[in-house]
């Protein structure tokens, strides 16, 4: 039942299909699926015991070689030396357990992010129930400031916006519906009339029938992979296991040809032993492990002071041996804030200066500056603000949005043409509005000024011009002719090849009586607005470091290939390489995949499933790989990854709790900074590393 494309299925088909209707499931059939589906929540697997995780960092052939020689050195007499040597043991053993401890946490705070309770439908009637009773089936009822209990269809969505981040790592709300989607192999990000467990709902309200509990929904499918994700050695563990066995055998074969020489010169069996012994014992490195710990700790709390938090020891001297980076484009190499960059009025286009939500920036055309007085861009924006419910607001010197990314842009760019955005609001309060929806496309605001009512529209540029017969153009009204709408939807289409998300702005002014469903028509087009989540200031430098350095950048994305490609362009990331989508990495056999993907620089529409498949090759190719992200979709990626990079501010627990190092400021230049103190750490180590061996062979 788990396998079918539910989003391509009728109401109808996905009804028949589970056995229930819009009444929902008897009480009787929900406690016999109960007991065939079991309860709807994540599991965790079996938890290794405390003792068996302390054990397991004895594995070490360095340590077990240090064990033997503090044994050796107990018998014959060197109890000082023994105990030294069993300190240093049980030290790195420590610090191992501790962050090995640590670790197992994820899934618990996966965990979290389910909700408790559930709204269901049953017999008819509606009831609040514990979320892990749900079973697939069951109708629920989704409000706003809902958290989605399991994975569902939806029957009904009316307004309905949803916040997927957590899952898909995007921060723009997704909207609703119940229509059928015929495309297959749909991404998860794209499959608009499905709801998810762990994610929240924003807007609206609708109703949806189960199709998936507990770990077969795509909250518990990140679940299973987290828990089959096992630790893997650093390479700097690697190279010394393998000096360490050098070591071990060069000491017993030395040792025991010195023992033997001896004892054909005459020298007493017993007096040659003790020699051996004490000369096998003498060439091994007791003091490494604690050399190592030392330098990593140094590191640890240098690392700090470059924005970077490491959770696990070894992350420092993996750090020093990355080869790539794959990065996350929401909120790493972005700012993670829509911001608008351009502006079409009046026939012409006008760039907007400034990046992320604080206000300050400038208004240009082809002719240079724009006065932040120009009458008709203060329209366009004043209608933009009116007809939009978000807030902005500086906290502690920090700019904020609240409401909507998209509609907070407009807010931003509004406040940089000295509009007051609260005192306009004051003055030209809102009486009534048409909420935007999926299929309407667009929202509708009415107002009472001083000259009366008067409507302002913004949605697709598209679906606005059908509602206008005017256009505003030299400051003022005429009638719009197709060529106008053509030029228009020419130049909004300019935009959105940009990557910029477009909306079109319009108003109508109304008679004192008005009837709602006469609004939206004969109305006045103003412009449109074209805005971007834009690159994070320093990102464009910090990947030229990298490949000045011999790391490759590559960018991984849930979000749309046009979007993806746009930014990698723009940061430097994307030159001569591919872009795969998730769709496409399908299509491809492992085979096939492990003979492109070093060529690969943007992926986009990606899975967990599918970053997990882009380590493995990579991995294969011989590459130390760091993962950047931030959402519960990241997870299994950050954990699988030789480093998982998670993002301090906007990560969510569990990103963080897979994760070795945790950005405090979410900036990709961290990374690079990161990766050039793990150089410096690993070049030490390696210095180190030689010096104990020279000093104690000879």
């Amino acid at each position: 039942m788990n396998n079918t494309d539910w989003y391509r299925l009728t109401i109808k088909e996905v009804i028949e299909t589970l056995g229930t209707g819009e009444s929902g499931l008897t009480t009787q059939e929900a406690r016999a699926r109960l007991l065939k589906f079991g309860p709807n929540q994540i599991r965790e697997g079996e938890k290794a015991s405390p003792w068996k995780i302390f054990l397991g960092q004895f594995k070490s052939f360095l340590i077990l070689v240090l064990i033997i020689a503090a044994v050796i050195s107990a018998m014959i007499g060197k109890h000082l030396e023994a105990i030294a040597i069993m300190a240093i043991v049980i030290l790195a053993g420590g610090l191992g357990f501790v962050q090995e401890y640590q670790a197992e946490r994820a899934l618990e705070a996966l965990k979290k992010m389910a909700a408790l309770k559930a709204r269901v439908i049953r017999e008819g009637q509606e009831k609040e129930i514990a979320a892990s009773d749900l079973v697939p089936g069951d109708v629920i009822s989704l409000r706003t400031g809902d958290r989605v209990a399991a994975d569902a269809r939806l029957l009904e969505a009316i307004n309905l916006k949803v916040d997927e981040a957590s899952l898909t790592g995007e921060s723009q709300t997704v909207d609703k519906s119940n229509q059928v989607i015929q495309e297959q192999n749909v991404s998860l990000g794209d499959r608009n009339n499905m709801v998810f467990m762990g994610t929240n709902v924003t807007y609206g309200r609708g109703q949806a029938v189960v199709v998936a509990t507990g770990m077969q929904t795509e909250f518990g499918k990140i679940a299973q992979m987290l828990g089959e994700i096992e630790e893997k050695q650093t390479p700097l563990q690697i190279s010394i296991d393998r000096v360490a066995r050098w070591i071990g055998i060069f000491a017993l074969t030395v040792s025991l040809l010195v023992g033997l020489l001896g004892v054909i010169q005459g020298h007493p069996l017993l007096e040659m032993f003790v020699w051996t012994v004490a000369l096998a014992v003498a060439i091994v490195p007791e003091a490494l492990p604690a050399v190592m710990t030392m330098t990593l700790a140094i590191g640890v709390h240098r690392m700090v002071k470059r924005h970077a938090l490491i959770r696990k020891l070894q992350a420092v001297e993996t750090l020093g041996a990355v080869s790539i980076i794959c990065s996350d484009k929401t909120g790493t190499l972005t700012e993670d804030q829509m911001t608008v960059r351009k502006i079409w009025a009046n026939h012409r286009f006008i760039e907007v200066s400034g990046a992320g939500y604080e206000p300050s920036g400038n208004f240009s055309a082809e002719e240079g500056l724009l006065d932040s007085n120009d009458e008709h861009l203060k329209l366009l924006l004043s209608a933009s603000v009116l007809c939009n419910d978000s807030q902005l607001s500086n906290e502690k010197g920090l700019w904020t949005i609240k409401g909507d990314p998209t509609e907070g842009a407009l807010v931003v760019a509004a406040t940089k043409a000295k509009i007051d955005v609260r005192e306009l609001r004051r003055k030209i309060p809102r009486m009534d509005e048409i909420p935007f929806s999926s299929e309407r496309k667009r929202m509708t605001t009415i107002h009472l000024n001083h000259e009366g009512n008067i409507a302002y529209s913004k949605g697709a540029v598209e679906i606005i011009l059908q509602t206008c017969d005017f256009i505003y153009q030299e400051g003022k009204e005429r009638e719009i002719t197709p060529k106008d709408k053509e030029v228009i939807l020419k130049d909004a289409y300019s935009m959105s090849q940009e990557s910029l998300r477009v909306l079109g702005i319009a108003y109508r002014k109304l008679d004192s009586t008005y009837s709602k469903d006469e609004v939206e028509f004969h109305m006045v087009f103003l412009g449109a607005v074209g805005m971007i989540d834009p690159p994070r200031r320093g990102v464009k430098e910090a990947v030229e470091s990298c490949r000045k350095a011999g790391i490759k950048v590559i960018m991984i994305t849930g979000d749309h290939k046009l979007t993806a490609v746009a930014i990698a362009q723009e940061l430097g990331i994307l030159e001569n390489g591919r872009v795969l989508t998730g769709t496409e990495l399908d299509a491809l056999t492992e085979k096939e995949f492990e003979r492109i993907v070093e060529d690969v620089q943007v992926y986009a529409r990606v899975s967990p499933a599918h970053k997990l498949r882009i380590i493995d090759a990579l991995a294969k190719k011989g590459k130390v790989v760091a993962m950047t992200g931030d959402g519960v979709n990241d997870a299994p990626a950050l954990k699988k990854a030789d480093i998982g990079v998670a993002m301090g501010i906007t990560g969510t627990d569990v990103s963080k709790e897979a994760s070795a190092m945790i950005l405090t400021d979410d900036n990709f230049v961290s990374i690079v900074k990161a990766v050039e103190e793990g150089r410096t750490i690993f070049a030490n180590i390696r210095k180190f590393l030689t010096y104990l061996l020279a000093g104690n062979m000879g």
